[in-house]
């Protein structure tokens, strides 16, 4: 359920990679190298371990070609494995579960769920590494403000509401845009890491569905993601028993 905020913040990243501009000779290389060989993801929050995931870094051959010295600057994108909810001032938590319907397209039909709402807090960090600390610093006070733009104080994440195919979208929030970046000291002169800390404010839903065996509106496919939902009514016949026919309901007529 969080892999889609990750997925976002990946998408939000190449905005910003975008953005750039070169103000340093490094920076040159480093906007035209392309966003694959420039981003990598690193596993949980690296404060402490930032050397480790630029050694790393340094053995991943990106570009399937003989060994040279590792590009620099880099910056590599982490998330924490914990979790927390959130304040009322950045969304409401729905605990119980609400009816909702989810409009079929494309010939299908309605289908008819229940769902929960999880509002949450998921940190990330990202480190710059560059050669030299002109680099390093140019590249996160313009991250820094690209997170300033009013467009940018957020994304929206993408899930798949029942697997049909249709895709809905949720809003993830930076909760603070003027971040610092810390400066980690490794000890060695030729090398500036600066790690900027973020905190998502992430609204995910979570749905409810017949389990497998129970009475379904027959569009799901059971044990896929594209889930069964529960029956719902579309036609209402009103049967005359003294004249011993139906009603029909649009006119009232038999």
């Amino acid at each position: 359920m969080f892999e889609p905020v990750k997925e976002g913040l990946g998408n939000f990243m190449q905005g910003f990679y975008r953005s750039l501009a070169p103000t340093t000779t490094p920076m040159h290389e480093f906007v035209q190298r392309g966003f694959p060989y420039c981003f990598a993801w690193a596993p949980s929050r690296m404060i402490d371990k930032t050397e480790e995931m630029l050694a790393a870094w340094q053995k991943n051959d990106t570009n399937q070609a003989p060994s040279t010295p590792p590009k620099m600057p880099v910056v590599l994108v982490a998330m924490a494995k914990d979790y927390a909810p959130i304040g009322g001032e950045w969304g409401m938590q729905i605990a119980d579960s609400t009816e909702i319907i989810v409009k079929g397209k494309n010939g299908k039909k309605d289908r008819y769920f229940e769902m929960r709402m999880v509002a949450g807090e998921v940190r990330a960090q990202i480190a710059i590494i560059a050669q030299d600390e002109p680099t390093a610093k140019s590249i996160a006070a313009q991250f820094l403000l690209h997170m300033a733009s009013p467009a940018s104080r957020g994304f929206y994440v993408e899930y798949d509401l029942g697997g049909d195919g249709e895709k809905h979208p949720f809003p993830v929030q930076f909760e603070s845009p003027d971040n610092p970046a810390m400066n980690i000291d490794t000890g060695a002169n030729n090398l500036t890491i600066l790690a900027i800390d973020l905190s998502l404010k992430c609204s995910i839903p979570i749905f409810k569905a017949p389990a497998e065996g129970e009475p379904n509106d027959g569009e799901g496919v059971p044990g896929t993601d594209y889930i069964g939902g529960f029956p719902l009514v579309s036609e209402v016949d009103i049967y005359d028993p003294v004249e011993d026919r139906k009603v029909d309901t649009n006119t009232g007529k038999y």
